[in-house]
């Protein structure tokens, strides 16, 4: 166990986020802006000087956001390429690309790097819980959440108990969900959960639309806001996932329910190819700068 990283650590928790992407990004931001000490894991420095940079943005939008003020302190951050550095940490999110394989490893990985009672907690958007459970060398510490983008902006999240996630894991993730200042709200294992078997086929029928003909993008967008009140529309929600990601969900939701309507259309598998990932590639549904 490496006690130095932690050595400066105040509190009673210690966050190590495994992932650099979107997502590791903005769970990082969110401890920190609690002044909670993280450790970001990923591949190597190339990775992590860009996560260190989105970060450092993440934190600016969130001063500009009024989430972040001169009066609240902010968490020390630390990132390192080795995974066993995380064998200290009060809590563990993996927090990698929606790909059972790549998740199953870091947590039969981390799993026999912890201590016994430390929560392994997987922020996926589809994959059921139960399936990752059982890399773990104890499966009744794994516990989903689904973290919502930007996570200091949206502070519900919806924590996925798994059939044998057990009563003290999910005491211990409480108490670290409440020091990160999320509320949450647990659901029962299922691919895609709540949120996701709701809003990702929504967002499939959107693009089919505008792949149609039917309406534009920002046709469709407005009249979801204004008529429906979606507060961002589908669409740009897309952009904001990540239209990777969002293909990535909708994949396992239809291998794992059979529900032809999961099965992304072609206008999303374009934008895939196209390398037209959304906010975080510059283009989108959108264009940004």
């Amino acid at each position: 166990m490496n006690t130095a990283i932690w050595a400066d650590a105040p509190g009673a928790h210690r966050l190590a986020v495994v992932g650099g992407g979107v997502m590791g990004v903005g769970i990082t931001t969110l401890a920190l802006i609690r002044g909670l000490p993280v450790l970001l894991v990923d591949v190597g420095e190339q990775v992590l000087d860009r996560a260190r940079a989105r970060i450092d943005g993440e934190l600016r939008m969130a001063q500009l956001m009024g989430r972040l003020t001169g009066e609240v302190p902010t968490g020390t951050l630390t990132t390192t390429s080795t995974l066993a550095d995380a064998a200290g940490a009060s809590t563990v999110i993996e927090a990698t690309t929606e790909d059972i394989a790549i998740k199953a490893s870091v947590l039969a990985e981390v799993s026999a790097l912890v201590r016994p009672g430390t929560p392994l907690v997987s922020n996926t958007s589809s994959i059921p819980i139960d399936e990752l459970a059982g890399f773990a060398e104890r499966p009744d510490e794994v516990v989903g959440t689904h973290f919502m983008n930007p996570p200091y902006l949206i502070r519900t999240v919806e924590v996925i108990r798994g059939v044998r996630t057990g009563e003290a894991v999910m005491a211990s993730l409480g108490s670290a969900l409440a020091a990160l200042g999320q509320e949450p709200i647990v659901v029962r294992d299922a691919p895609g959960f709540v949120t996701s078997r709701v809003l990702h086929p929504m967002i499939n029928d959107a693009a089919r639309i505008v792949q149609a003909g039917t309406a534009s993008v920002e046709a469709v967008d407005s009249l979801m806001e204004n008529c429906l009140g979606h507060r961002t529309g589908p669409l740009r929600t897309a952009d904001l996932i990540g239209i990777d990601n969002l293909v990535d969900s909708l994949q396992v939701l239809v291998e794992r329910t059979g529900d032809e309507g999961c099965r992304p259309c072609d206008l999303l598998l374009e934008k895939v190819r196209l390398g037209h990932h959304g906010r975080k590639s510059g283009r989108g549904f959108y264009e940004y700068g």
